[in-house]
């Protein structure tokens, strides 16, 4: 696949298999409730039963794991992001537009992921569409 050594794959992994061990996963924690499975050889064996069954289905489907072309390096991807941050950061410092004007907060509410029955807020900040170009220019220069 690629990968550098002393490099974790996970930080290679398409979206795909990322998406498809969390299926598996969240097929197992259900499972583990509605059966009541206790002890770890019958969760393991659970867990194991619906990866395997998850990568059926992605056969079946012409999904071939180990054929995906490995997926964009995670620490470029936190770079580019943290260098977005940097310009975005840097139109509003230099008044280059009113970030009261320009973006808007919003509060998504999601079912908790580890938490049964718990739910999660969390602010997400919206940018129209001046921002966008703002820092499209700003990441050129």
């Amino acid at each position: 696949m690629g990968v550098p050594e002393k490099r974790p794959l996970a930080d290679f992994l398409p979206a795909i298999s990322i998406k498809a061990r969390d299926l598996a996963a969240e097929m197992t924690g259900l499972n583990v409730q509605t059966k009541d499975l206790t002890g770890q050889n019958p969760i393991e064996k659970e867990h194991v039963d619906n990866n395997s069954a998850v990568r059926k289905m992605l056969v079946v489907r012409g999904i071939i794991p180990e054929s995906l072309p490995p997926s964009e390096d995670t620490d470029k991807v936190k770079r580019r992001l943290q260098h977005l941050t940097e310009h975005i950061k840097k139109v509003f410092s230099e008044a280059e537009l009113d970030e009261n004007l320009v973006c808007r907060n919003f509060r998504h509410t999601t079912q908790h992921g580890a938490i049964q029955g718990k739910k999660q807020k969390k602010t997400v900040i919206y940018y129209n569409f001046d921002v966008i170009i703002s820092v499209e220019v700003k990441s050129n220069q």
